[in-house]
């Protein structure tokens, strides 16, 4: 094979750090996929050794050798000040990423947080590739533990002047949903992310339980038909504002939220109620790629 035309992607988890070569654009086999301990409590230096170590492993299986490598990190590289800002992976708070990957891997790297390469591999290989093949425009979106989004025009990420482009998860929403980690009121995490809807089940009945329970209980359980009524009127109205600005060919829901059937049905409804618009042609689709999709957006980011 070729070296130049194979795609080298990397996906930074908080757990995991994942790699990948592919052979192109249009052939999404991998010809090695492989995945180490992220070790994060260990600092930033040792996550860059384990980067490190698993790229030359990656080589040596693969008898190949990048010229650039595309990665997906759990925040955003920031623009001006080329170091990493709004990461769930804290020990990266603050450092010159790619300045330091290129200095120890001696390949150009791109950066892209999770989010933009989920929406990316599903453009690419995924369901809007399969739904909406002629989509020019993009919005992916997250919706687990925390809500993020991701825009692609023309099969490229759209990072933005601030590198926070789809970032709809810190839009204001609703002071009910109380101050957000990122030190603002009522945004749309607050409301919509796993933990929030399971918070506001507890605070209606004093119990515990995961959101899928919850989902499962709203035709005997009137706080859970509560919990799924205030995603759904939420879901609405968050992304009807992305929908106004953007006006996308295609939505992807990812995340474990995403994983709600009725999101497809009554969220959908309120989106047709809050958009500035005499109907909803816009197709917001399940993904398909799984666990794939964040490693495969990371060398999509070097096609």
């Amino acid at each position: 094979m070729n070296t130049k035309s194979a795609l080298w992607g990397i996906d930074m988890g908080g757990t995991k750090i994942e790699g990948v070569v592919m052979s192109s654009l249009n052939d999404p086999s991998p010809i090695i996929r492989k995945r180490i301990d992220t070790q994060a409590d260990r600092g930033y230096e040792h996550i860059l050794g384990q980067i490190q170590k698993l790229v030359a492993e990656m080589q040596e299986q693969s008898g190949l050798r990048p010229t650039a490598i595309g990665f997906g990190t759990p925040g955003v590289l920031d623009p001006v000040l080329q170091t990493m800002k709004n990461c769930n992976t804290t020990a990266l708070i603050g450092k010159p990423l790619k300045h330091d990957l290129e200095n120890l891997l001696g390949v150009n790297t791109v950066i892209a947080n999770d989010a933009n390469c989920f929406a990316l591999a599903e453009t690419h290989w995924g369901i809007a590739k399969e739904k909406c093949p002629e989509a020019r425009m993009v919005f992916g979106v997250i919706m687990g533990t925390g809500v993020g989004g991701g825009i692609v025009i023309d099969g490229r990420v759209w990072n933005g002047h601030h590198g926070i482009g789809g970032e709809w998860g810190h839009n204001f929403l609703d002071e009910s949903g109380g101050i957000c980690y990122c030190g603002k009121t009522g945004c749309v995490e607050t409301m919509l992310s796993g933990p929030a809807l399971e918070r506001y089940y507890t605070h209606l009945t004093g119990e515990k339980i995961k959101l899928k329970e919850i989902a499962s209980r709203t035709a005997t359980d009137h706080a859970a038909a509560e919990t799924m009524a205030r995603l759904h009127h939420y879901f609405g109205k968050a992304l009807s504002v992305v929908t106004n600005l953007l006006d996308p060919d295609v939505i992807i829901i990812g995340g474990g939220v995403g994983n709600i059937d009725s999101i497809y049905t009554e969220g959908m409804q309120s989106l047709r109620e809050f958009i500035f618009n005499n109907g909803l042609d816009v197709k917001i689709l399940k993904p398909c790629l799984g666990d794939s999709a964040g490693v495969f957006g990371a060398a999509a980011l070097v096609g």
